[in-house]
């Protein structure tokens, strides 16, 4: 069961006398620093245990789930039928979709805020495994809650430790003892201390995936452990349980992950077997209990007490009442697990779009268009609190507004998703953005996007200035314009710049101005010129020849923007 943070549970206590002396030898152990009370252990800064032994539990091995890897590969691989689990044991290797992606956030929170512990997704997912079968396969609804509580057992010195109530049943529903809460099975009195938000909804539950699993991670965290060392890794693998049993279970399963693992719908992940302390561990689970190691054990019948014999008849008929039957013996409790209610993702059958419009922008804008998809039952009917991800793919640089490539959105009251603003890069054409359900196996939809070059609407000189020159001579003024699109300015709009022979004939001109190239031959077409920051566009110096005339100068942009300029070249005035 349990990261039995602050207490652990004592397996094997058989008697409350047991028990009694177990956590007096716990209060004893307790690090410098550490105050138990009957609220629990408070204070978070306490020394490490020497050799992850210690305060965190008192005899060793509490419940968890004893399931080892499959000896099979963990990367699925197709079978010739087109299932996507592929061989067998690929199920067991997968991690449902929403419980996987907290593991993964929280090891990236961790690399910001602790950059030294260099904590592995893959040690929250070995831990994840054994501690509540990743929230049982991934029952959890779309902000990551399970969608029922997973409880540990009563820790009322009844074949456990005693821990008086410590949270006035807020997390474990219990007011006269504490039991173990969540995906990861924190005791309420640890909770208050080690408590994370993970998922930003401004609250921090135990039975949040994305909250627990981070404080699972800044408590492996605590004492500036570096896991990526063997030593310290055995440390804080033992301070959550402190079994070596536990220990090489957790380190099978790491390195099992670390080999390769894939994303299954929620919950359909598989649920454990086998568990420590020899009890089942297979049941789903309630709020009645059956985390790792909390399945409810339910009291012994009493067999009905026998029916005594019935006096003689009235009359003294002398018969006497037919001898009683034997005592039956009542059937064994049901060991069904109860039904786990289905979460809205498992009810999805299809996307539908909802509205999107033509996707297209030009580089370095934002669509004003924004996709948007609708998840539905196999009747049509939209539902509400599913994860839609949106995912761009193919060669561009576009991203949604913030820089990332993919966004998860839940979807509202009327299943809608709508994916943030996409804001164009500098790379044209064409990209798809793709939206996949969470937790949930049916088809995409994908959406076309385009983006276009920078393009100008207008083009205008910024100054009256004529523009003459002498034959064989240099015009004393460059020629300088301003793009704009719509009004704005345009920045970064591709531009050429051509000495045209007429009005009616763009071909370039074999006399009058030039520009010069870099050897100093004459050059009457400029390609590749682009607009500044502002729209602007100052082009290189005009050179004349000896033929006089009027000439003429072109320059067009991307967009259609076009601008004729006229070009003197006369003898000057006696």
């Amino acid at each position: 069961m349990a990261a039995q943070f602050g207490r652990r549970v004592v397996k094997g206590a058989a008697t409350t006398a047991v028990a009694a002396v177990a956590v007096a030898a716990l209060s004893a152990s307790q690090a410098p620093g550490v105050t138990d009370t009957p609220q629990g252990r408070q204070n978070a800064n306490s020394q490490p245990p020497p050799d992850g032994k210690g305060s965190d539990s008192a005899t060793g091995n509490s419940p968890y789930y004893t399931d080892l890897p499959p000896l099979n590969s963990p990367t699925p691989s197709p079978s010739a039928s087109g299932n996507p689990s592929g061989t067998p044991g690929n199920a067991e290797a997968g991690i449902p979709a929403t419980v996987l992606d907290a593991y993964k956030k929280a090891e990236a929170s961790l690399g910001e805020s602790k950059p030294g512990c260099r904590l592995p997704w893959q040690l929250l997912a070995a831990i994840g495994k054994v501690e509540s079968g990743h929230a049982r396969g991934g029952r959890v609804d779309a902000n990551g809650t399970t969608t029922s509580q997973i409880l540990g057992p009563v820790l009322n010195g009844v074949g456990f430790a005693r821990i008086t109530d410590t949270d006035g049943g807020a997390y474990d529903g219990d007011t006269t003892h504490d039991r173990a809460v969540g995906p990861m099975q924190f005791i309420p009195s640890t909770w208050e201390w080690s408590g994370r938000d993970g998922n930003g909804d401004g609250r921090k539950d135990p039975n949040n995936v994305y909250d627990a699993v981070l404080a699972a991670g800044h408590y492996l965290c605590r004492f500036g452990w570096d896991l990526s060392d063997s030593g310290d890794l055995r440390r804080a693998i033992l301070s959550y349980n402190n079994s070596t049993d536990y220990l090489n279970t957790v380190l099978s399963w790491l390195e099992y992950y670390r080999k390769g693992t894939h994303e299954v719908p929620d919950g359909t992940g598989t649920l454990p077997s086998g568990r420590s302390d020899g009890n089942s561990g297979s049941g789903a689970g309630t709020g009645s209990g059956s985390g790792s190691g909390g399945s409810s054990t339910s009291p012994t019948p009493t067999p009905p007490a026998s029916t005594p014999p019935s006096s003689q008849t009235p009359g003294g008929g002398g018969s006497s009442s037919p001898s009683p039957k034997p005592p039956t013996t009542p059937a064994p409790p049901s060991t069904t697990p109860p039904a786990t209610p289905v979460t809205p993702t498992q009810t999805v059958d299809h996307l539908e779009d909802a509205g999107t419009g033509k996707l297209t922008a030009t580089a370095g804008g934002t669509f004003t268009e924004r996709i948007a998809a609708r998840t539905e039952t196999k009747a049509g009917k939209p539902v509400g609190k599913v994860r839609v991800r949106f995912t761009i793919v193919g060669g561009t640089d576009t991203t949604f507004t913030g820089g990332e490539s993919v966004a998860t959105i839940v979807t509202n009251g009327s299943g809608v998703a709508t994916a943030p603003a996409l804001e164009a890069g500098e790379k044209t054409g064409g990209f798809t953005v793709r939206a996949t359900v969470v937790g949930r196996t049916v088809a995409g939809l994908d959406y076309a996007a385009t983006v276009t070059a920078r393009q100008a609407d207008g083009l205008a000189r910024t100054t009256d200035a004529a523009l003459t020159c002498v034959p064989g001579g240099e015009f004393a003024n460059q020629v300088e314009v301003k793009a704009t699109y719509k009004g704005a300015a345009a920045a970064g709009v591709a531009a050429t710049a051509t000495l045209v022979k007429a009005a009616d004939d763009a071909t370039a001109n074999d006399k009058g101005p030039y520009f010069k190239g870099a050897d100093g031959s004459a050059v009457r077409t400029l390609a590749g010129l682009e607009t500044g920051a502002n729209g602007l566009l100052t082009l290189p110096k005009l050179y004349a020849d000896d033929t006089a005339g009027t000439y003429l100068l072109r320059i067009t942009t991307t967009g259609g923007a076009t601008l004729t300029v006229e070009l003197t070249v006369a003898a000057a005035a006696s």
